[in-house]
């Protein structure tokens, strides 16, 4: 075994990269044509006439959002039928050519707008992939044009948390071909919004590799920097509607040992889980009913944020202009369900104990402390523990573990396990812990956990352990 981990370990995140990780759970809104077409995919042929949301209210949608336990949203400015909801100067097909405000209405700006006011983040998604643009296809001419409207929205709406793009493009082996210039997009967010993300198609944050809401047992955020590759990600993206990304798609390993063997060039790419809440992801009525459970979406919920991943869950406006009232209450029971799951905090009055500590600064107290010192072991330490004292018998079914990411990602494999009648009891073994991982298991009753790390990149490292118990 070479020394690829000793590379990868000494790899960090940016500080845009964590600014977005803290941000866990936000939403993603289509909302454009497709809404009031009733489809998926247009093709950039209907008619602006149809786009008129009768009761558009951007406020409503950040309040429901928000009250779902959400931090942001990221809007669809334009999809990949090409219709814009703003006001762009290069091109008609957008809502300046649609009944809503005569014309003189502009969706980014509403939605923007009532963000800002909410303290609700705000992001964008825009397909780069264009079926109604007559430029598209040419390569040069197309890049220009795409770039002209990037810097529209990149200038004209505030500060971005997040730039989307997908590698969707369902043109077919008989389509038009465009070049992208990926690079020159990049560089454009770079120099106009350098505190946002530039996600999927993009150097800063990765796609799972599904549409199902399932992230990887191990999911790390230190890959090989070919999973960046432009390439790879068009050759994993969704080149159809019909048929959406399977769990089976992912490539399972990215960054263990194993997988990282004989690899050079190592980036932070970390992972955001994309799903909806719906079947589809613009609005259809007759899916009104269709939403998934309470219960699959706490799943998906810890099975992401839970496991070093972001969640963006889609929650796509009607043709009202609102969040669905059926979607709203969903997300309103879903937040509920979350706070029940972390109503107890058993570690309020802990102390702990760790084999070593690299310096005064880096005590093991710091695992309890609300800033952003942590706890880090000495180097020589090969399976440094902290035995956390709760100050009495306490039950508990959750322990929520953070690394301190900004100085890497470390640990390998770990082990918790509780005192029973002075013996130590394991109730959890995983992998990774990254940004965030949170374990779940039946309830016990103890006086103290221990926290093994079984392997490290060198060190081991912890920002916060907190100990819960859910309410019945």
């Amino acid at each position: 075994m070479g020394d690829e981990w000793i590379k990868a370990s000494a790899v960090v995140p940016s500080k845009r990269q964590l600014n977005w990780q803290k941000t866990e759970f936000y939403a993603f809104c289509h909302f454009g044509m497709n809404t009031f077409t009733d489809r998926e995919w247009g093709d950039g042929t209907d008619s602006p006439e149809l786009f008129n949301p009768t009761d558009f209210d951007a406020d409503q949608w950040v309040s429901a959002l928000k009250n779902g336990g959400m931090r942001g949203l990221v809007l669809t400015c334009k999809h990949h039928d090409g219709f814009c909801l703003w006001q762009s100067k290069y091109t008609d097909y957008s809502v300046k050519n649609s009944p809503y405000k005569n014309g003189e209405g502009d969706i980014v700006k509403e939605v923007s707008d009532a963000c800002r006011k909410q303290n609700f983040k705000f992001g964008i998604y825009v397909s780069p992939w264009d079926r109604h643009e007559k430029t598209y296809g040419t390569g040069a001419a197309y890049n220009i044009y795409f770039k002209n409207q990037l810097e529209e929205l990149l200038t004209n709406y505030g500060e971005l948390f997040c730039v989307w793009f997908d590698g969707a493009c369902g043109e077919g082996e008989n389509g038009k071909k465009q070049e992208y210039d990926w690079q020159g997009y990049y560089s454009l967010i770079r120099r106009l919004q350098p505190d946002a993300v530039i996600s999927i198609s993009g150097p800063d944050v990765r796609w799972c590799g599904n549409e199902a809401g399932v992230c990887r047992k191990s999911e790390w955020s230190v890959v090989p920097s070919e999973f960046c590759s432009n390439l790879y990600i068009a050759e994993h993206s969704q080149k159809s509607d019909k048929k959406p990304p399977e769990k089976k798609e992912m490539t399972l390993d990215l960054g263990s040992r194993k997988a990282i063997k004989g690899k050079n060039d190592f980036i932070w790419y970390p992972a955001e889980v994309d799903v909806s809440i719906r079947p589809g992801w613009f609005y259809h009525e007759n899916e009104d009913y269709k939403l998934k459970s309470i219960k699959k979406l706490e799943e998906i919920y810890f099975n992401s944020v839970g496991a070093n991943a972001n969640l963006i869950l889609n929650v796509p406006p009607d043709t009202t202009g609102k969040i669905n009232q059926i979607d709203a209450l969903e997300l309103d029971s879903l937040r509920r369900r979350i706070e029940k799951e972390f109503y107890y905090c058993r570690s309020e009055n802990a102390h702990a104990f760790a084999s070593s500590e690299k310096d005064s600064s880096h005590a093991v107290k710091n695992i309890f402390s609300d800033d952003d010192s942590f706890w880090q072991s000495e180097s020589d330490d090969e399976k440094p523990e902290i035995i956390i004292d709760l100050d009495g018998q306490k039950v508990f079914d959750k322990i929520v573990l953070m690394e301190n990411i900004a100085t890497g990602q470390q640990v390998e494999k770990f082990t918790v396990f509780y005192d029973r009648g002075g013996k130590w009891k394991k109730i959890v073994k995983s992998t990774v812990i990254g940004y965030k991982r949170i374990c779940r298991f039946s309830a016990v009753k103890s006086s103290k956990i221990k926290i093994r790390f079984d392997l490290c990149r060198g060190k081991a490292t912890l920002l916060s352990a907190q100990i819960y118990q859910s309410k019945d």
